[in-house]
C-alpha cells in the first residue's frame, strides 16, 4: 500500500516488544503508511526517552480531553499493545508529553482481533479519530480506507472468507477498490477448471 501524505501532526508509535511480532499490529501499518512516523519499540522496565521535536500528546482512554486546538509542530504519541500493556506504557511515557483521550464511539472495524470490551479501538482506529478530531478529512479517509483492506486481506488469509465478505458489506473499501477487492477474493471452489 502507498504512504499517505497530508497527516499534519508527527505520529509516533511506542510498541510493547510482544506487539512487534504480530503481523496484525496496527502499529506496524501507522509506521508502513503514515510517512515519517516513527515506531519505538518498548521493553518494560527500560526508560522510554523523549524524542525531539515539538509538543507532544500521549494517547490514551486515561487522559484528559483534547484541547480544541492543536498546537504547532504537534507530535501523537500512540501506544500500541494489549490493553494490559498499555496501562504499563502509558507509566512508562507519562512526562514525556500531555496525555489526552478522544470521545471514540461506535464499534471497532478491528476484526482481526477480539475487543474484550466496547470502546476499545486498535492503533490505527484511534490515529484515525485524532485526524478526523482535527479536521484532516482527506488523510483521514485515505488512512481509514487503507485500513479496511488491511482488514479484510487479514480475514481472507486467515481462511476466513465469509467473515471477510460480511467486512467488506460494511466497507468503503469495496467501492473504492472493486477490482483490487475482486483480485483479492478466493476462487470459489465451485467453479469448473
Amino acid at each position: 500500500m502507498t504512504p499517505v501524505a497530508g497527516v499534519p501532526i508527527g505520529v509516533e508509535v511506542l510498541m510493547h516488544f510482544m506487539e512487534s511480532y504480530r503481523p496484525s499490529s496496527t502499529g506496524h501499518l501507522v509506521g508502513r503508511l503514515v510517512p515519517g512516523s516513527v515506531i519505538r519499540e518498548y521493553r518494560p522496565g527500560q526508560p522510554v526517552a523523549p524524542a525531539p521535536g515539538g509538543p507532544l500528546w500521549v494517547l490514551h482512554p486515561a487522559g484528559e480531553p483534547m484541547p480544541a486546538e492543536a498546537p504547532e509542530g504537534l507530535r501523537l504519541m500512540l501506544i500500541d499493545g494489549s490493553w494490559k500493556q498499555a496501562s504499563g506504557m502509558l507509566s512508562a511515557a507519562s512526562g514525556l508529553g500531555r496525555c489526552i483521550r478522544l470521545p471514540m464511539t461506535g464499534v471497532s472495524r478491528y476484526r482481526l482481533r477480539t475487543q474484550a470490551e466496547g470502546g476499545r479501538f486498535s492503533t490505527m482506529e484511534a490515529l484515525l479519530f485524532v485526524l478526523a478530531a482535527l479536521g484532516a478529512a482527506d488523510a483521514e479517509r485515505a488512512l481509514r480506507l487503507r485500513f479496511e483492506l488491511h482488514v479484510y486481506a487479514g480475514l481472507l488469509s486467515r481462511g476466513r472468507a465469509a467473515a471477510a465478505a460480511d467486512y467488506l458489506r460494511d466497507s468503503p473499501a469495496a467501492a473504492e477498490w472493486p477490482e483490487l477487492i475482486r483480485r483479492l477474493q478466493p476462487a470459489r471452489s465451485d467453479r469448473p477448471i
